[in-house]
This record gives C-alpha cells, sequence and structure tokens, in this order.
C-alpha cells in the first residue's frame, strides 16, 4: 500500500474540535427549543452548516427563514470562537513529516471554511498540505465525492491512488463515493458508525502499524479494531 497523496479531514482528525462543535451548536439552537446531542452532530460533521442546521430545526417542527438560519448560525461562530482550545492530535507533525519524506502529496478536505481553517490550524501545519479544500470550494460539501475528486484533481492524482483519513460517516461515504480508499478514526463516533471505511483504527498514531499489516492484503479488505 503505497498511496501516492493522503488526505485528511480537519476536525475530528488533525484538530480536536468535535467537542467544541457540539457546544456551538447546542447553545445556538437552545433558544429556539431546538436539542442536539453530541451524537446528532458528529455524525452531521463535514456537511456544510446551512443543510445541517434545516435539518435539526426541520426535526424539531422549526421552519426557519433564511435570516433566521444567518442569525442562529452567526451565534454559533461566536460560541465556538468563545470556547474552542486549540488541541493539535498527538503525532499529526510527525505522521505528515513521514509521509512528505515518503514523497506522498498531503491534502487536507473539510466542511469548514477557509477563513475558519486559517483560524484553526497553525501556520507550521497549514503550510505541510499541498492542497486545502474548504467547504466554500465546492457546491456540494460531504458525503458528495465532490470535495475529494476536487482534492485529486488539484493533487494531479487518481482517486484510487488516495488514501484519506477521516473521522464521520459522512466523510467516509464521501471518500468512497469518490473511490478512494479510507482509513477512518474512532477519535469522536464509536467504530460501528465507521463501518463502511476499509479500515478503522483508534487514533492517528495507530494507522502506520495498521498500514504495515495490510500491506499484503488487497484494498478492499476492512480491518476492525
Amino acid at each position: 500500500m503505497k498511496p501516492r497523496a493522503v488526505i485528511f479531514d480537519m476536525d475530528g482528525v488533525i484538530v480536536d474540535s468535535m467537542p467544541y462543535h457540539f457546544i456551538a451548536w447546542y447553545e445556538a439552537l437552545r433558544p429556539y427549543g431546538v436539542r442536539v446531542s453530541c451524537f446528532d452532530v458528529y455524525e452531521k460533521e463535514g456537511e456544510k452548516w446551512e443543510k445541517s442546521l434545516r435539518f435539526f430545526m426541520k426535526r424539531a417542527g422549526v421552519r426557519p427563514t433564511r435570516r433566521l438560519l444567518r442569525d442562529i448560525f452567526k451565534v454559533r461562530q461566536r460560541v465556538f470562537k468563545k470556547y474552542f482550545r486549540r488541541y493539535i492530535f498527538k503525532d499529526v507533525e510527525k505522521i505528515l513529516a513521514a509521509l512528505k519524506k515518503k514523497g506522498c502529496l498531503i491534502g487536507l478536505v473539510t466542511g469548514s471554511s477557509d477563513t475558519h481553517v486559517k483560524k484553526i490550524l497553525p501556520p507550521a501545519i497549514r503550510n505541510m498540505f499541498d492542497c486545502i479544500v474548504a467547504g466554500n470550494h465546492v457546491r456540494r460539501g460531504k458525503p458528495s465525492p465532490e470535495p475529494y475528486l476536487k482534492a485529486a484533481r488539484m493533487l494531479k492524482v487518481a482517486p484510487e491512488e488516495c488514501v484519506v483519513v477521516e473521522n464521520a460517516p459522512y466523510g467516509v461515504e464521501s471518500a468512497k463515493r469518490a473511490g478512494m480508499y479510507c482509513v477512518a478514526v474512532s477519535t469522536s463516533l464509536p467504530a460501528a458508525y465507521l463501518k463502511r471505511a476499509d479500515l478503522v483504527v483508534g487514533e492517528l498514531a495507530d494507522i502506520e502499524k495498521a498500514w504495515s499489516s495490510q500491506r499484503s492484503r488487497p484494498y478492499s479488505r476492512r480491518l476492525r479494531h
């Protein structure tokens, strides 16, 4: 298994930010009687914010106007900024540097905006990526394959030459629909939510070890941890 490119999701893979996303959605929706659990938010991770927000409100029987959607999202952004404390997952820089040394191209695909990416990722890590596809760079977000296919085009590699590292069902679906091999890390959700991935590991540090044990096996084999 020697992919030409490895493409990472950001939230929940590079940065431990998912708990803050849950707090932000919870606080922004609570005044309208809309309740969400962390699993609700984590399952929707990677999707464009407006689509997720419409889903949460429709499920609660609320029919929002576009102005209300924008107002709620602004509150959500303020809450996230208030509580967020950056924590880069263990071994991220080490793994990215090792991939670079092996000659792999590295991409980042996220449902967050490019402005948000700049605020969350320190320059030292952000600059290691050969391409970044943010939510505002595509028409259709995850689970559409568009974000990952765009990354492959930017990296000038075929989809089957890419390995994607994800942490959420929509991200896994997006990668698989793009025709890419997908490794899921169970940093946000249990492995049962990620079963469509080709490989499920507990954390980023487990990926190299898992790949080593899979090198003699075809991409379609699945290993659950």
